[in-house]
């Protein structure tokens, strides 16, 4: 069973919350950050190197000290002040008229190490070396991670009475995503919901793998450094967010590739042929909302759809180049790796070959065409979301997805809390 507590977070005056709340460092780079950043937002922590002009490396040690400048300034100036004592806190988000209500908790790094906390990708180490870096040099957890649960009714009870209430924040993003944030704050509710997780049979890493990773890694890092440990300090404990598996939707993660591995399109559609049941559906004009142009993505599982040589195309797999029966065999990432990438293009590698490229879904098939039609990429195929269901029976039996397998929408804010590991009390 998980265990969870409250914790003092470290936030922005409600006045100033929507300047300071920003996009999680990893979905924006250098340039769209420097760009995105007004004076208060927290990417001047998140992605220091945007403070540098030029802009600098992001793993210098010139940005590293950057960050721990400007966390200790936005203190100082009273853009983020720590609570009085510890909360848990309700964070929820509304995309398309959808809300999906979290609770910001902290979890227990033995946890993670337990596997108790389940993940479903594999991590690599230098991007885990890097959040350590981070969550090091702050004492922080800067960013939440993003967990799901199993449904329990005695949480959302309890989440409801609160919801009810005026919230802390409320705000609407730049992309139209509301935000909207709630202190949970009578003792006993505090107590309860502790209680209540003790039963949750485990938390899925919906996002953040590197980050939990990292996290875990610092507080075993510490333990190992204290020979005082006594098992209750605040770095055995990280920041998280965790939503019921029913309020969430994972959408399509897609595929481009640069070059067709020495192929004509035309022959990269016969030996489709021998897999896959292709038809043609358009030009690009599809990808640009013009009528028609839903009929370009994928309608169900073991469908896809491909954008080559300015046209899409429709790729049905064929029965028998998949097995349902298998959690990781069935997945649509998995007959594209096995059937196209692999076998046609040769790509061997998802996490290393610099050949292909990943896009989430909530940039739209238009992304992919203009990427194509660039000149960038050579193709782009476009997949079914994986469902919650696949993903925690994947994360259950042991498996690993492979990468860049499921997209979350909405992502979280960085900036709403900050958990810091010397004291949860202030």
């Amino acid at each position: 069973m998980v265990r969870i507590k409250p914790f003092a977070a470290v936030r922005p005056p409600k006045e100033i919350v929507k300047e300071v709340a920003a996009r999680p460092y990893d979905v924006l780079n250098s340039a769209e950050a420097k760009a995105e950043a007004s004076e208060k937002s927290l990417l001047h922590i998140t992605k220091p190197e945007i403070d540098f002009e030029p802009i600098i490396d992001e793993h210098s040690s010139e940005a590293y000290g950057k960050a721990v400048e400007n966390f200790k300034a936005w203190q100082e100036k009273g853009w983020l002040v720590q609570d009085d004592r510890p909360y848990y806190y309700i964070y929820a988000q509304t995309m398309d008229g959808r809300t999906q209500y979290g609770l910001v908790v902290c979890a227990h790094t033995d946890d993670y190490a337990e596997g108790k906390i389940k993940k479903h990708e594999l991590t690599r180490k230098e991007k885990e070396d890097d959040r350590m870096i981070h969550v090091k040099i702050q004492d922080a957890n800067i960013e939440p991670v993003f967990f799901s649960y199993p449904d329990n009714d005695r949480v959302s009870a309890i989440i409801s009475r609160y919801t009810a209430r005026e919230p802390e924040y409320d705000f609407v993003a730049e992309d139209g995503f509301g935000h909207h944030f709630w202190v949970i704050d009578d003792k006993e509710d505090i107590d309860r919901l502790t209680e209540i997780f003790k039963d949750i049979p485990a938390f899925y890493v919906a996002d953040g793998h590197h980050r939990t990773a990292a996290a875990a890694r610092v507080g075993a890092e510490k333990r190992e450094n204290n020979p005082a440990h006594r098992g209750d300090e605040e770095y055995n404990w990280f920041m998280a967010v965790a939503f019921p598996e029913s309020q969430l939707k994972i959408i399509d993660y897609n595929r481009v590739v640069k070059d067709l591995n020495g192929l004509t399109p035309a022959q990269l559609l016969e030996k489709l042929e021998e897999d896959f049941t292709v038809r043609e559906l358009g030009g690009k004009e599809l990808s640009e909302g013009k009528p028609g142009a839903e009929k370009c993505r994928p309608e169900h599982l073991h469908q896809f759809s491909m954008y080559l040589d300015g046209k899409w195309y429709s790729m049905e797999a064929k029965p028998g180049r998949y097995d349902d029966g298998d959690p990781i065999g069935v997945l649509d990432v998995t007959i594209l790796s096995n059937l196209v990438l692999d076998r046609i293009l040769g790509i061997k590698d998802l996490r290393t070959d610099k050949r292909i490229d990943f896009v989430g879904g909530i940039r739209g098939l238009g992304e992919l065409a203009s990427r194509v039609d660039s000149g960038e990429m050579a193709v782009a195929f476009a997949l079914y979301p994986v469902s919650m269901k696949q993903l925690v029976d994947i994360a259950d039996s042991g498996n690993i997805m492979p990468p860049k397998t499921t997209w979350f929408e909405p992502k979280l804010r960085s900036g709403l809390a900050i958990h810091k590991l010397e004291s949860g009390d202030r």
